[in-house]
């Protein structure tokens, strides 16, 4: 810089030497100023006090993450409102026009219960079951497990304590259904005295299986979550 003064030959010596003087100044005051994030705003940042200093690093840290954060806490409050129990009234191919059935059980757990009424036994008795009242059976049966046979499915979600309510109700049925007849006490009939103990609207079990359920979801406008009356003493 010193040398650009001295080759200016327009200038007189009063004037190089002011001129001089003032680049002198600024180099002076530029070379004496810290830059940002320099070793003196560090030592400044130190002497914090912690309580301060996580104050700050949160802070920061959640400012830009907010939006997403919110997202993230949308699904959590829609499975509480679910509930973490469910029964799920379910229909599936058969030989002839289908059967109906109800998994119940606690969302959390991938094991399920079956429950459903069927005639006990092979061929036979399901002829017979279409004229009379033949033994049955409440459990699984052959392709109540299997997702290929599904072709309906309504599930309902309950809290803990209607959902012991329910299951013991499940199994009372089971152990008071000793009789199946096809156009009586048959598989509709059985998933729609759940339905009802429920409080849902269950339609005339006359239905075959796959429309039933989809006629019980229509009647109840696809309700995700039930919550019984309280029980009478």
């Amino acid at each position: 810089m010193v040398g650009m003064i001295r080759r200016c030959p327009g200038l007189g010596l009063l004037a190089k030497v002011a001129l001089l003087a003032v680049f002198v100044s600024l180099e002076t005051g530029i070379s004496s100023a810290q830059p940002i994030g320099s070793h003196s705003d560090l030592q400044q940042r130190d002497a914090l006090p912690n309580s301060a200093m996580k104050h700050a690093d949160s802070m920061a840290a959640a400012t830009p993450n907010a939006p997403s954060a919110a997202s993230d806490a949308r699904p959590t409050r829609r499975a509480t409102a679910l509930g973490p129990y469910y029964v799920d009234f379910r229909a599936r191919t058969a030989a002839t026009y289908g059967h109906a059935f109800v998994w119940y059980g606690k969302t959390s757990e991938k094991q399920v219960e079956v429950a459903g009424l069927a005639p006990a036994g092979d061929e036979v008795p399901y002829i017979l079951g279409h004229v009379m009242f033949v033994p049955s059976e409440t459990g699984a049966t052959y392709g109540d497990l299997d997702e290929q046979y599904l072709t309906a499915s309504y599930r309902v979600y309950l809290n803990e304590a209607d959902a012991k309510r329910v299951f013991a109700y499940i199994k009372h049925l089971q152990e008071t259904s000793p009789l199946w007849n096809a156009a009586t006490t048959n598989c509709t009939a059985f998933i729609g005295r759940i339905a009802t103990f429920m409080g849902l609207n269950a339609p005339f079990h006359l239905l075959k299986p796959e429309e039933y359920v989809n006629r019980l979801r229509e009647l109840n406008g696809g309700r995700k979550t039930v919550q019984l009356e309280p029980a009478r003493s």
